[in-house]
């Protein structure tokens, strides 16, 4: 095989992992946008400052987001655009880390596979060491972060268009006028999550989405199943592969039960549910974009550090009360039917596309006056 032939052999695996991974992420990244224009449309920015803002409190506000985020059924990416939507409208920088961190680790859904698959002991585990670690990069963030208000991102603390506009022009009265202001203000979100807020982070998104199917392609599962016999080398080693892979709280599970039956660790197998599912080269560019390098540093430092403490603590527990540690090994029903990822994959395909033209056309008639 020719140099040429192998470098389009790459390159096609690259791309196919790469919409492998927009197709899974898809659904969610859909989501994920109209929660963003949910917050738009039923929580005003000041609530938004006085929860999570810097007047709210270094604790106070990191404390909120943390508990927040632990229900939430998003993966790392699907948290992507709800995360920025807060920090665009007012949030602090640690609120937004501890909103990053407990929302894809955790949700209803992933908790109750961590209980099929897994025991009861990671199924209570996993959301408490979710919130601690969330509580404390927050706090850690806020304390070493000066200036903890938005500046980083385009459009800074403003009112939303459509608290803004709404009832402005309106020559009804009565029901139809509030029908009306609503139905604006639903439009104006709509418009917020799907057009503007997309166009803000969809080239960032793309490019992460481009490394994560680098990172896909060249490192296969086989291998990080052939190293992880126990121990801290183990955990850093799955620390090391978990941090930039994209995965989401709900697949990595049958994937850590599968390890732990054939002898891993469960602390082992936790550094990787707790890292995984958090962080992956998506959200590291994004976090790196529109927040900073400090913050991005505290982000990853936080999260490596607490999943190896918990990751110790857990074998610990595992050991001191002479539990084995067995899991049910089987993989978990995908929720989504194929054709349904693949549709929400092409759709926002059209979207970014249409956002990115959106916004290019704006930034041009903004140079031109």
């Amino acid at each position: 095989m020719s140099i040429a032939q192998s470098f389009m052999e790459i390159l096609a695996g690259i791309i196919h992992e790469t919409w492998y991974l927009f197709e899974e992420a898809a659904p969610y990244l859909f989501l994920g946008f109209g929660i963003a224009g949910l917050l738009e449309l039923v929580v005003s920015n000041e609530k938004i400052i006085g929860h999570l803002g810097s007047g709210a409190g270094k604790f106070s506000s990191v404390l909120k987001a943390s508990i927040a985020g632990i229900p939430l059924p998003l993966c790392s990416c699907g948290v992507i655009p709800a995360a920025m939507s807060l920090k665009k409208r007012g949030a602090n920088n640690g609120a937004t880390l501890s909103f990053l961190i407990s929302t894809p680790q955790t949700g209803a859904d992933s908790i109750a596979i961590t209980y099929a698959l897994l025991d009861p002991i990671m199924t209570v585990f996993r959301p408490i060491a979710t919130f601690i670690t969330a509580l404390g990069a927050g706090v850690t963030s806020n304390i070493m972060e000066k200036d903890v208000t938005n500046t980083s991102l385009s459009n800074p603390v403003m009112l939303s268009k459509s608290e803004d506009t709404t009832n402005q022009g309106c020559d009804c009265c009565g029901d139809n006028c509030e029908q009306a202001g609503l139905k604006k203000r639903g439009f104006d979100a709509i418009k917020y999550a799907y057009v503007e807020l997309l166009g803000d982070i969809a080239k960032w998104l793309i490019v992460g989405l481009l490394i994560a199917g680098f990172i896909s392609y060249i490192v296969p599962e086989e291998i990080v199943g052939g190293y992880l016999g126990g121990g801290i080398g183990s955990m850093i080693l799955m620390l090391f592969v978990g941090i930039p892979l994209y995965i989401c709280a709900t697949a990595s599970t049958p994937l850590a039960a599968a390890l732990i039956a054939k002898g891993m660790s469960p602390g082992t197998a936790f550094v990787f549910l707790l890292a995984g599912p958090a962080t992956n080269a998506a959200t590291i560019t994004m976090v790196t974009k529109f927040m900073g390098k400090k913050a991005v540093t505290i982000y990853l430092a936080m999260i490596a550090l607490f999943a190896l403490i918990f990751g110790m603590l857990l074998d610990l527990i595992y050991i001191k009360l002479g539990i084995e540690a067995t899991a049910i090994v089987g993989s978990a029903s995908d929720l989504l039917p194929a054709e349904v990822k693949t549709f929400f994959a092409l759709l926002l395909a059209v979207m970014m596309t249409y956002s990115l033209i959106q916004r290019r056309q704006s930034n041009e008639c903004q140079d031109c006056s």
